[in-house]
């Protein structure tokens, strides 16, 4: 299709598009501040409280590549509204729970409008504009969805402080009222007319039943649904292998070492940030006695510092390579995160909190742009939606273990979140674990990542911008679609090559 963006039509493909991304990316940043509002309310233990951000983690990571199968296959259109009605069903039912449990499963359901409607986002925006304006219009999203990202966590912490914690899922209901009509009368369906095959719904199924049942052992600290997770991973890469070319996760992709190393940085790095903004949100408010809202606000540096720098980070990475960007930026993140062991009771936000939080912040802009760039770029043009979408899952899937690992490897109790004393105690044994992860990623990075062949390939996309839920990286071009036709100035680029 070739709308332009100046065009009615355009402007409303792209406000739905943020709209409906932006509620997956709201919802992800505002729940760990209402954490200790939750557990008090519903009388839930830490346990609970894992659950419910895991929960969420576990469906989308385990179903977003299917999403975007599906999308291509049926209709981008289609499959993004059914994803925004479905997040938002299940988005009433976590703001009516009246129990742990039912939140636990709503969130659950959350996660998978979430895979239906997140790699629908990009993609609906790739299929429908004139090539001239594509980038311009991923620009338009990636930035409103960064504004989105940077207020999260003030507005979740207003919410919880002010009308309750369960105004998080609400808000979700009229955003979604507002979104489907508009794409249901704007927005063109488009889709993928040489997808064929069969779907892997099993591959989907095996993933994530793998990770729940390594997240349940984690969690439980019991041994016997370790040893069925690990058993029913294998029997995934097995599935995978068979499949070939039609799996969730092709083996041939893996083929390019570029890819699989960076992915290996992806898991260190994002297991690290899963692990600090899951425990953070909870030290402000159960040790150094911060509100909703002062929690909240609090972390925003690390955003807004993204926001600014990320693409001038990205130009630095294509300019020197990916190698230095993904050394420094975990080692940076690493120095952020054992400078917060100077918060606990009554620390100064400027000499103890801030500080941290800006070393965390630089690290975290040196590193997702060009993470992200070398993963489009490691493959061929025509698998980097697959390539992102893999990345994105496999960052998801970091971050899902580190929340579940994490308090028990610190030694967290089932109330530990409601004793200042035992939190803080245990938070400052924390740190010094994720920071260990980021150095290991570090030296993951200087030791196997090296420059794209195809440098000019190699350059910050708009989407890298975007920063999802600081626990998961930018929303991917498709998931398992197509990235959009180079235009004509880059095949002839290419060509000269």
């Amino acid at each position: 299709m070739d709308i332009r963006l100046a065009t009615g039509t355009g402007r409303w493909i792209v406000f739905t598009t943020v709209l409906g991304s932006g509620m997956a990316l709201l919802d992800s940043t505002v729940v760990n501040v209402a954490l200790p509002h939750i557990g008090e309310d519903l009388g839930a233990d830490l346990a609970d409280l894992q659950w419910t951000v895991n929960a969420y983690m576990l469906t989308l990571a385990g179903l977003i590549l299917l999403g975007g199968a599906l999308g291509d296959r049926y209709g981008r259109r289609k499959v993004f509204v059914v994803g925004v009605v479905w997040f938002a069903l299940a988005s009433l039912l976590c703001g009516l729970a009246p129990n742990a449990g039912v939140l636990i499963a709503a969130r659950a359901l959350q996660g998978v409008g979430g895979a239906l409607l997140t790699p629908g986002s990009l993609a609906l925006i790739q299929a429908s504009f004139h090539p001239d304006d594509r980038a311009r219009a991923v620009g338009l999203w990636s930035g409103f969805g960064g504004v989105g990202a940077a207020i999260g966590p003030f507005v979740g912490g207003w919410l919880v402080d002010g009308p309750g914690w369960r105004w998080v899922f609400l808000l979700n209901v009229p955003l979604a009222a507002l979104c489907v009509p508009v794409a249901l009368r704007h927005v063109p369906e488009s889709r993928d007319e040489s997808a064929h095959g069969r779907f892997d719904v099993l591959g989907a199924v095996l993933g994530a039943s793998g990770l729940a049942l390594v997240t349940y052992a984690l969690i439980g600290a019991a041994w016997w649904p370790a040893v069925a997770g690990v058993a029913v991973g294998a029997l995934f890469v097995l599935v995978e292998r068979r499949r070939g070319e039609e799996a969730m996760a092709p083996p041939s992709i893996f083929a390019s070492r570029l890819f699989t190393s960076v992915n290996l940085v992806t898991l260190c790095v994002y297991a690290a940030f899963g692990g600090f903004f899951f425990l953070a949100a909870l030290q402000l408010q159960v040790v150094s006695g911060y509100s909703a809202l002062g929690a909240g606000t609090a972390l925003l540096p690390t955003t807004v510092l993204m926001l600014l720098l990320s693409a001038r980070s990205g130009e630095l990475g294509e300019r020197i390579g990916p190698r230095i960007p993904l050394t420094v930026g975990p080692l940076l993140c690493a120095a952020g995160m054992l400078l917060m062991l100077r918060v606990g009771e009554d620390p100064s936000y400027v000499l103890d909190v801030l500080p941290a939080l800006l070393v965390l912040g630089l690290g975290m802009t040196t590193l997702v742009a060009p993470l992200t760039a070398t993963v489009l770029a490691s493959v061929d043009v025509g698998r980097a939606g697959l390539a992102s979408g893999i990345n994105n899952a496999a960052a998801r899937a970091a971050g899902l273990i580190a929340v579940a690992a994490l308090p028990l490897l610190a030694g967290m109790g089932p109330e530990a979140y409601k004793s200042a004393a035992e939190f803080g105690e245990t938070f400052r044994r924390a740190m010094p674990m994720c920071a260990a992860v980021l150095v290991a990623g570090a030296v993951l990075a200087w030791t196997l990542v090296r420059s794209p062949e195809r440098a000019e390939e190699a350059r910050c996309h708009p989407e890298c911008k975007v920063h999802c839920g600081v626990t998961s990286p930018p929303l991917d071009p498709g998931a398992r679609g197509e990235t959009a036709p180079p235009s004509a100035p880059e095949e002839r680029e290419r060509g000269e090559t």
